[in-house]
């Protein structure tokens, strides 16, 4: 049933759920724990400290290592160098198109890896420890469609809204906190949860004259070609420009938007911090195991999952940032340190796989769920056909408006965006930084607009976001721009609510340590007849192009797409070799029994299988919101009540 309107969800530390023996050994077939989660990231994490608060003993397989040292981990503007730190970069390097000729010509492609690169994380945490920390909420209707979809009231948006209060302990809206305590909560936040938020403080740009006159520059026109009315200024300036408050969220509303991120004091928080705050209290039964990459689901008869291979070893994942510049699919390593030692993890009650939109389907697959034919082809036997495992992948799709200022910013003068080493000074923002202070403490977005591409759109799909740095895309190296130009600024374009459904992931190897395939299908590619998504994104430049136009004495020129793009056709196909996206979802999706393309159910139960759930972003029918990350969240706390609850029955 919905939870009732501003309820918070509960979990509850029962210590007589039920008796427990001590740990006993896994190699024998005997469990060692109640659940196992395969994945410490935006699914998994939670829910497995929310599991063993619970009162259940979890053990979690996490391929990467613990990085909390690592300093990009740590400050949140140097996200995008921690995207390509090798201690726990998994570089996938994807297609956009299966057309060699239309991949070659987009100027990401890498020849040598046979496609874009794709960041991701392979260390606890997963890519929670080197995102960009945007915490927004997603659509009410894309809760809203899940519910109907399934015939489960459950994921109604009224419910869900209260796992996000459950999850978030909210910072930057103090007097709301107060209300809160005296039963007042209209903006429906979260102010006793594990995810921290807090918001960049705008004075900090206060200092660069030119940085703060292009962005009220950009304010003024974003009032002005949103065509908000006097009503709605009001309702944003009542709500602090705030996209998390639910009176906004109901609205659907478009506007000016302060982008709350997942930070305390000015550091990264997230699901790791969660995980070892909770393995460390001795209440709780909770073990990390690190450096253990799972390769396959074990099953006994009747296609019950009863536990967990994986293979010891560090970076041993062919994505890893180590594993050198081969191809995708080049034979593995022979060393054995390369292989890692196999060993098995039992469970008492079930397996859970949160290891994203990659890699979930793929240890599926490695597992004989999947598509029968496509599993024979790499000699696994088929446990269970289901042709949806790998499908229906999705992602929004992304391009920056690139804008070269007459001179640097002067915010980032002293900006090295590096650590002090070898017993060098600190540069005078990182010695702010650890007080808590400047501009490392953001993200390095100054502004967010959210906007309809069109007014027929029934929601907002189009954030467009600024940033004083240099940013095209992902490519091997891109990270470096922000060091090497202090003279850029970049409107970072997202495109929401794709209608392009046509993804892929598919096995390369039957070798679990080989990254899969993924292809895309952008655009005419695809499946969006309509051509809906490209004419939205050449929207979203257009409207780009509008927010600076007050500034133009500040610009030197337009570097992407180019001053000299002017027609819809030029910036159509200009967008076709340069999008690309960074919140791959729902390559597991979730639907009723009957639709044979759905993998799971809405209690997130593999189909055919039993005591096997998938619990992270490759479980959504269609892509949530504008970023993944916070929905992923909401997901996982839901599946912590429905899991807790059915071993209780």
């Amino acid at each position: 049933m919905p939870r009732p309107k501003g309820r918070r969800g509960k979990l509850t530390h029962d210590p007589h759920l039920r008796q427990w023996e001590e740990p006993r050994d896994p190699m024998n077939g005997r469990p060692e724990c109640d659940y196992i989660v395969v994945g410490s990231g935006a699914g998994g994490g939670p829910l497995a400290a929310n599991l063993a608060r619970a009162g259940f003993a979890v053990l979690v397989l996490e391929a990467g290592d613990d990085t909390s040292d690592d300093i990009n981990c740590q400050v949140p503007c140097f996200h995008a160098f921690a995207s390509e730190d090798p201690r726990l970069s998994w570089d996938f390097f994807v297609r956009h198109y299966t057309s060699d000729a239309r991949q070659a010509g987009d100027p990401k492609y890498c020849p040598k890896r046979d496609g874009v690169l794709y960041p991701r994380a392979g260390t606890l945490g997963g890519c929670t420890v080197h995102n960009a920390l945007v915490s927004v909420y997603p659509h009410n209707s894309d809760w809203d469609h899940v519910a109907h979809l399934t015939g489960d009231p459950s994921w109604s948006s009224d419910a869900m809204r209260g796992y996000f209060e459950r999850l978030e302990k909210c910072h930057y809206r103090p007097g709301l906190a107060l209300a809160a305590r005296l039963g007042l909560n209209p903006a429906r936040h979260g102010f006793g949860g594990w995810l921290d938020t807090e918001v960049a403080r705008p004075r900090l740009v206060f200092p660069d004259a030119k940085l703060k006159d292009l962005i009220w520059e950009s304010v003024k026109a974003a009032r002005r070609d949103l065509g908000l009315r006097p009503v709605d200024r009001l309702r944003d300036a009542l709500a602090l420009l705030d996209p998390n408050d639910w009176r906004l969220v109901r609205r659907s509303a478009r506007g000016i938007r302060q982008l709350p991120l997942a930070t305390l004091a000015g550091r990264r928080v997230g699901p790791r911090e969660y995980l070892k705050q909770v393995a460390a209290d001795s209440r709780y039964r909770l073990t990390l195991r690190t450096g253990a990459l799972a390769t396959r689901v074990l099953f006994d008869r009747g296609n019950r999952a009863v536990g967990v291979e994986y293979r010891c070893g560090r970076q041993l994942y062919r994505a890893s940032g180590s594993a050198g510049d081969g191809p995708p699919g080049s034979a593995p390593r022979d060393a054995p340190e390369a292989v890692g030692e196999t060993k098995q993890a039992y469970a008492a009650q079930e397996v859970i796989l949160a290891g994203g939109a990659f890699n979930s389907p793929q240890l599926l697959m490695l597992s004989g769920i999947g598509p029968r034919d496509h599993l024979a082809g790499f000699g696994i036997e088929p446990l269970v056909n289901l042709p949806g495992v790998g499908r229906n992948l999705q992602d929004r799709y992304e391009v920056s408006v690139v804008n070269r200022v007459r001179s640097s910013f002067g915010l980032l003068r002293d900006a090295t965006f590096t650590a002090p080493t070898g017993g060098a000074p600190p540069d005078p923002i990182f010695r702010q930084w650890l007080a808590g202070k400047g501009l490392y403490t953001t993200n390095g977005m100054v502004i967010g607009v959210v906007a309809r591409s069109a007014p027929s759109r029934p929601e907002p799909d189009l954030c467009l976001f600024g940033l004083a740095g240099l940013f095209k895309g992902y490519f091997p190296g891109y990270s470096q721009l922000f060091r090497e130009h202090k003279d850029y600024f970049s409107w970072c374009i997202l495109k929401a609510h794709t209608r392009n459904t046509a993804g892929r992931v598919s096995l390369r190897s039957a070798d679990p340590l080989v990254a899969p395939r993924i292809d895309f299908r952008y655009f005419d590619e695809g499946n969006d007849a309509s051509g809906e998504d490209l004419e939205s994104v050449v929207d979203g430049i257009e409207l780009a192009r509008l927010l600076t136009r007050g500034a133009r004495s500040l610009i030197e020129e337009e570097k992407l797409p180019g001053e000299h793009l002017t027609s819809r056709d030029q910036l159509r196909q200009w967008v076709r070799e340069h999008a690309w996206g960074h919140h791959a979802s729902c390559s597991n999706k979730m639907g009723p029994p009957s639709d044979r393309m759905a993998v799971v159910d809405s209690s997130f139960r593999v189909y055919g299988t039993r005591c096997l759930r998938v619990v992270d972003a490759s479980v959504f029918p269609r892509i949530p919101g504008f970023f993944i990350v916070t929905p992923t969240y909401m997901l996982s706390e839901k599946a912590s009540d429905v899991i807790a609850a059915a071993a209780r029955r």
